[in-house]
Formats: structure tokens, sequence, C-alpha cells
């Protein structure tokens, strides 16, 4: 089994164009057409069972929309052996009202959220961000964060890792995942700052991006049991992270199970 715990894609109607104009601001070309079908046929050529998806809201009126596909999704593509999509909702740290939209989120029957600090034009460790995550750890909800360099926003790190140690101290939520192992490029710092932290890391993009030795011994400085193997599709192709992965060697076959589904599974409740 194979669980992939970061991916992106919009609804049918505005993929097209929403891809299109991220691909030129960001510089990257995608590997799916960022749909359902398309991360699905991904899926399917990568060998990956189930994948989460991360909405990012940008704008506080998003929260309805990005809530009623998130449902869509979980709803509409689980098979007789369990969920191949699973959605996540999104907050914006401008909602005022966050308390009740989390609540909106847990019985929507979501498992979490998604900030992007980026994105969202606020430092990780603002006070709206360290209240929406204890709300959200309050209601049991897994929180899912953006790390380190966005080449959205080149000229700033919205959430570093002394950002997410003052959020840690302040907050403690019980079930954060930092995306990007800890600090998207910039993996010494996560590595000397947050490796051994209660937090969990995930392989997004990071994991055609580092040095193979480095990405195995932040692994065993944090510990597989913290590790969760995602790709960051639409920006990393499946296929190739999950054959990355697969032949990296200093891993254990057993910590190569945890990372690729057994931490994803019993975080997520599969």
């Amino acid at each position: 089994m194979i669980i992939d715990t970061h991916t992106h894609i919009f609804p049918d109607k505005i993929a097209g164009s929403a891809l299109h104009k991220l691909s030129e601001v960001i510089g990257l070309k995608p590997g799916t057409n960022s749909t359902y079908d398309g991360l699905r046929a991904s899926m399917d050529e990568a060998g990956i069972d189930v994948s989460l998806i991360l909405p990012v809201v940008t704008s506080p009126h998003q929260f309805d929309s990005i809530l009623r596909f998130a449902v869509f999704l979980n709803e509409n593509f689980s098979e007789c052996e369990g969920p191949r999509l699973i959605s996540f909702g999104g907050i914006h740290p401008e909602c005022s009202d966050y308390k009740v939209l989390l609540r909106q989120v847990k019985n929507a029957g979501l498992k979490g959220i998604k900030l992007h600090p980026n994105y969202q034009n606020t430092d990780f460790n603002d006070v709206r961000f360290k209240r929406i995550i204890y709300a959200a750890s309050e209601l049991g909800l897994i929180v899912l964060t953006h790390t380190g360099f966005d080449p959205y926003t080149p000229s700033h790190e919205y959430c570093t890792p002394d950002m997410i140690l003052d959020v840690l101290k302040d907050v403690a939520p019980p079930k954060l995942i930092l995306a990007h192992m800890g600090s998207n490029e910039n993996y010494q710092e996560s590595m000397e700052k947050l490796c051994g932290q209660n937090v969990w890391l995930d392989t997004a993009y990071s994991i055609i991006r580092m040095p193979e030795n480095e990405l195995v011994r932040m692994i065993h400085m944090h510990g597989a049991d913290k590790v969760l193997f995602a790709t960051d599709s639409p920006w990393a192709g499946q296929k190739e992270a999950v054959e990355h992965f697969k032949n990296l060697s200093g891993l254990s076959e057993k910590e190569k199970e945890q990372i690729l589904w057994e931490n994803g599974a019993a975080l997520l409740g599969i």
C-alpha cells in the first residue's frame, strides 16, 4: 500500500486556467492536468492507493466553495476496499468566525485543514494562525502547513523553523504536519531545529530535491515513525517520487513501509 499525503487538484471547470496561472507564476511544469481524473490516472501509474488532497483558501470568501469540493471528493471517491481520494478543508487567517468554520469542517467529516502562509500572506506564528491551530486541535483536526521557500513569494518565507518552534511552544498541537521536511529548500536549519519535535514531516517535493544522504539522515534523526510519504503532485511526478523513494539506500524495509503507508494510515484513520 502507498499513501501520498500531499497532492493538489482543482474542480474540472477551473483546473485548466488555475494550473496555467500557477505554472507561469511559480515556473514549474505540472505533471497532471490537476483534475481528479488526472490524479487518479497518475496514482494508477505510480501504484499509489490513496492520495490526500490539500486545498488552499487564498481569501476568506473561498471557504464555502472549497469545503463543498472537499465533501464531494470524500463522498464520491471511495471504493469497496476504502477511499482513493481524501480531501482536507482549508481556512484563511482573516476569517473572524474561525471557530464556527472549523466546526463545519469537523461536522462535514473532514479529517484536517491545510494552511499555506505564503499564499495567505501571513507569518505562521501570527496570533491568528495560533488561534486557528489551537481551535482545530481541540476538535481533533489535523493541521498541515506549507513550510519554507515558495516561488510564489520568493522574497519572504512565511513559515520558518523558528516560527514553527514558536507555535509549538504556545499551542503544542498534537497533530501538526510540516510539509517539505519542515522547511522547503532550507533543510539544514529544519534538521537542526525541528528533528525530534512533536510534528510529522512530509517528503513533498523535497523527495526529488534533497540529496539522498541528507534525506535519509534527516529521517533517522527525526524518526521514521514521524515521516509521511508525499509528492506535491502535480508539481512532482508521483511515479518518479515512488521509484526514487523505494530505491533509497540507508532505509530499512520496515522504515520504508512506515513512511509509505503505515504512518499515514494511522494518522488519517484509514
